[in-house]
């Protein structure tokens, strides 16, 4: 309580100074840098988000799946599913898929930017110099870049972020069939040309409005019929199966952890084969 007060004190004087970082690394699935704060100032990142989150939370499009209450993964999977069916008008016409990632997304994130974001939906002096302080307590390497992996301010903070690119790609590209889940984004189309088009568009929005940028090794578009790589998950027109990364991960940390999470995952697709190979080791 003493901690509290103190902090709650330092606020009302505007002398408060968010704290250091403590650093680590996991590789789930690749290489992460995790940065993760003090308990006094998680105290903090939880009272701005319940504040914040509802506010931005009605601003966002519909299919923005990442880090959202009733949103997650599996809806996003379930959006894909259901806009095939309509873009493919019930199977009978093909589908191309536009692919897209964005290159080391935390990291990459301009605190200016964001901030000049945030201050257009935002009047609360108050608030906005607490958020400033949050987000000027951390740097990916370069001066004024970057958010923390690890803070909760940091999974609303990109969504307001992109949130920008949301609304030029369903407002001003008019681009009906988008789905974006954090850093990884898709758009359907039964016209490749069209696709193509709006590639070049998209990278110059994220280049000049966000200082982002596409990642060279994992933008493609393809039809569905050859499979498109999409949160965890192959996709094709009839079913989905378990990328073979995922799948070999998971098989090789059956001795690290229940396989409870695993199977419920694997309820998702078509993965049969694999539950019943989880269950023999339960």
């Amino acid at each position: 309580m003493d901690h509290i007060l103190l902090l709650h004190q330092e606020l009302l004087d505007k002398t408060y100074r968010h704290g250091f970082y403590h650093a680590f690394k996991i590789s789930d699935p690749k290489p992460r840098h995790i940065h993760k704060a003090s308990v006094r100032d998680r105290v903090l990142h939880h009272a701005l988000y319940q504040r914040l989150y509802p506010f931005f939370d009605k601003k966002f499009i519909a299919d923005s799946y990442s880090c959202r209450l009733n949103k997650g993964t599996h809806k996003a999977i379930e959006r894909f599913r259901k806009y095939y069916y309509l873009v493919s008008k019930n199977n009978t016409e093909t589908v191309w898929v536009l692919k897209c990632d964005i290159r080391k997304f935390f990291a990459s994130i301009d605190q200016s930017i964001l901030m000049d974001i945030f201050k257009r939906h935002v009047s609360n002096h108050d608030i906005v110099w607490l958020i400033q302080k949050v987000v000027e307590s951390f740097s990916s390497g370069e001066v004024g870049k970057g958010l923390p992996l690890g803070n909760l301010t940091s999974q609303l903070l990109v969504n307001i972020y992109m949130n920008e690119f949301d609304q030029f790609v369903k407002h001003g590209l008019k681009v009906r069939y988008y789905i974006r889940y954090a850093d990884d984004f898709v758009m359907l189309s039964h016209d490749k040309k069209e696709l193509e088009e709006l590639l070049s568009k998209l990278s110059k929005f994220l280049e000049e409005k966000l200082k982002l940028s596409l990642h060279p090794d994992k933008v493609f578009i393809k039809t569905l019929a050859s499979g498109i790589d999409f949160l965890g998950w192959i996709h094709f027109p009839h079913h989905r199966v378990l990328r073979t990364a995922t799948k070999r991960r998971m098989l090789n940390r059956l001795n690290e952890k229940n396989t409870d999470s695993y199977l419920g995952l694997l309820k998702h697709g078509n993965a049969y084969k694999l539950r019943q190979q989880l269950a023999s080791n339960c």
